[in-house]
């Protein structure tokens, strides 16, 4: 039989542009199925309490289910790890903190490359700062007190959710701002670092007021202070560090969200809209204000330079604060 060349031509041109339609058909169709949404810090923490919100809200918002996944340790290196191994399709995300930033000048060796293995997509939310807390059984009940204390007292120690993240940094700016000496004692998470403040296997500790608001009115933790420029509005009781240490000021870092490097535009566009609604939105904005942090959308664009600024931003502050390298 004689095959007409230019119509077996013609078919099978039909036919590729049909499967490219189909193709890009499947990718407009994102989501549809759930996706994970990675957490570097233990549940419970402030990070894992955002993260929960955010993705309750997103799944509403993009009609599939978001599923937290806690990857806690090593400053949510463990996370972002998994999120770089990840396939770039969009269903595999990760909402960290500031801490994906300064690693890079805390650790000697990092498994992945943040400028090159990561999509940045949007800030999430943005922190007024942090309380500092005590264990009540030491007796402080004011920033004075508790230097007072550590001068007197050389052994005392603070917890953090790891190295180099902004609590032991705001720990470590606090010791030399101060003139006092604290040991720290990282844990994996705020969860766990907290729970060992109300043991009293530490003396205290720098946290987000998310969770700190509860636990001080049982008495279960002292409240000395707040880092941040003004007093912060659901603790208005509690003195600035900066009103006993002229000058101190302290935010309490960001929160970002990520999708690994190669992600379809389209994909990475469509969960930054689904985002900017939830970031927008007064329940969620008041969720957040009560827990120290603002609401703060970045445009992808935008968040990219931020992310690179912060690095720069976050190496200074370690090489001042002189950690050692891990």
């Amino acid at each position: 039989m004689k095959i007409d060349r230019r119509k077996l031509l013609l078919s099978l041109a039909a036919l590729h542009t049909f499967s490219l339609k189909n193709i890009f058909a499947q990718d407009s169709g994102f989501p549809n199925r759930s996706i994970r949404l990675l957490v570097g810090f233990a549940a419970g923490g402030t990070p894992d309490t955002i993260a929960r919100s955010f993705a309750e809200a997103m799944s509403r918002e993009l009609g599939q289910s978001f599923v937290v996944e806690n990857r806690a340790g090593a400053n949510g290196i463990i996370a972002a790890e998994t999120l770089a191994k990840s396939k770039p399709d969009g269903y595999t995300l990760l909402l960290t903190t500031s801490s994906i930033v300064i690693n890079p000048s805390v650790y000697k060796k990092i498994p992945y490359d943040l400028d090159k293995e990561f999509s940045p997509i949007t800030t999430v939310a943005m922190g007024d700062g942090y309380l500092l807390v005590v264990n009540p059984k030491i007796g402080a009940k004011s920033v004075s007190e508790l230097v007072n204390f550590a001068n007197k007292n050389k052994n005392i120690t603070f917890s953090s959710p790891g190295v180099g993240n902004t609590l032991h940094l705001a720990a470590q700016i606090f010791c030399d701002t101060a003139d006092i000496k604290m040991t720290h004692i990282p844990y994996k998470g705020a969860s766990p670092a907290l729970n060992a403040v109300m043991s009293g296997e530490v003396n205290a500790m720098f946290i987000p007021p998310t969770i700190a608001v509860p636990l001080a009115k049982d008495g279960r933790i002292t409240v000395v202070g707040f880092t941040g420029q003004n007093r912060w509005t659901y603790m208005q009781d509690v003195p600035t560090i900066g009103e006993t240490f002229k000058g101190f000021d302290i935010n309490s870092g960001w929160h970002g969200l990520f999708a690994p490097f190669g992600t379809p535009q389209e994909t990475i566009n469509k969960i930054h809209a689904g985002a900017l609604k939830i970031l927008a939105e007064p329940k969620f904005r008041d969720f957040l204000l009560k827990g120290g942090y603002e609401s703060s959308p970045k445009s992808i664009k935008d968040f990219i330079k931020f992310v690179q600024s912060e690095k720069i931003r976050y190496g200074e502050i370690v090489k001042s604060a002189q950690i050692e390298l891990q």
